[in-house]
């Protein structure tokens, strides 16, 4: 756990509004890509980080067919559920998804992995159609990705201890 916190300190998360419709969230993660492609592609690895623990929110079911024309649906029960469909996907270099639960209002994420020397950069574009459907979404979910992120960390730790 020290490890994962150490690694967060060096190298922070960044949220960052870079245009009237997009948010960039870009994180560097002291593993190779293709263990952070996993952990962003595995049902079963994407449930240990993706909700931030201090919402105290649960993620009921987490299903996940990564490949171009493939779904998701991850509910929070309550009716709560977010899906959408893969557009592309580049293992080890890059994902993106539409967003449809917010109908035409829903935004298009782009999540791109660059390695170097064992590091990884990953970078979140959040595409909104426009400036208000932006604005109507808020920043939270955004602000959510530092500790997100940590426990993106955590579960990246304990990937590469298993190898």
């Amino acid at each position: 756990m020290a490890a994962a916190k150490e690694n967060s300190s060096v190298k922070p998360t960044t949220v960052e509004r870079t245009a009237d419709r997009e948010v960039v969230v870009t994180r560097a993660f002291a593993a190779p890509a293709r263990l952070v492609f996993k952990a962003w592609t595995q049902p079963e690895l994407f449930r240990q980080w993706w909700v931030p623990r201090s919402m105290g929110m649960t993620l009921h079911s987490c299903d996940m067919d990564v490949r171009v024309g493939g779904r998701y649906r991850l509910n929070f029960g309550d009716g709560m559920d977010f899906y959408g469909q893969y557009l592309e996907v580049v293992p080890d270099r890059k994902i993106v998804w539409t967003n449809e639960e917010s109908g035409d209002a829903g935004s298009v994420t782009t999540v791109t992995f660059e390695e170097k020397n064992g590091v990884t950069v990953l970078v979140v574009h959040e595409l909104y159609p426009s400036k208000e459907a932006l604005d109507a979404a808020g920043t939270g979910a955004q602000e959510a990705m530092h500790e997100t992120f940590d426990q993106l960390d955590e579960v990246l730790l304990g990937l590469a201890a298993a190898q």
